[in-house]
């Protein structure tokens, strides 16, 4: 099974995804690590990523997800903010392998997370963009931010029946 922890900057993707990784015994990968050199220089200028911009980076880490189905598993934290993105994260696995947790949370909780983060390459005033962007899944287990990290991943373990 593949957990990809999903939603806009600044909700906690890393934070939770290693934590599920950890309870789970699977390893845990941060898609941000897979983005290529240019894609990260736009968005530390404050230039968001176009689709075009993003297709060799998903098409990598859809490449990656195979590999690590096989391999038992893992935990991706990775945006996979509009459903095309998705599609293409899970289009090297069986259906039902890939399963997406969607962290939502307001904009106020989230650019107060953002500005009180550092050594990130994704600056704050990103967020606008990245949130126009998201097409919110249906597909997926909706967890709130708001709540504590216990009770997020209590939840998330509830709802994929684990």
């Amino acid at each position: 099974m593949i957990f990809i922890v999903m939603g806009v900057s600044g909700c906690g993707k890393s934070t939770v995804g290693q934590l599920l990784a950890e309870k789970l015994s699977l390893p845990f990968y941060d898609a941000d690590d897979f983005h290529f050199p240019e894609n990260v220089k736009k968005m530390q200028s404050g230039i968001p990523l176009t689709d075009v911009d993003r297709k060799p980076w998903l098409t990598l880490l859809a490449d990656n997800i195979k590999l690590w189905e096989s391999s038992g598993g893992a935990v991706l934290a990775c945006s996979a903010l509009k459903q095309i993105y998705r599609d293409c994260l899970s289009s090297t696995t069986n259906p039902g392998v890939v399963r997406y947790i969607y962290l939502q949370g307001d904009k106020a909780l989230l650019h107060s997370r953002l500005t009180s983060r550092e050594a990130h390459f994704m600056p704050d005033t990103l967020l606008d963009s990245q949130l126009q962007t998201l097409e919110t899944p249906a597909d997926a287990t909706h967890v709130s931010i708001a709540q504590p990290l216990d009770d997020m991943l209590s939840q998330i373990l509830k709802d994929v029946n684990l």
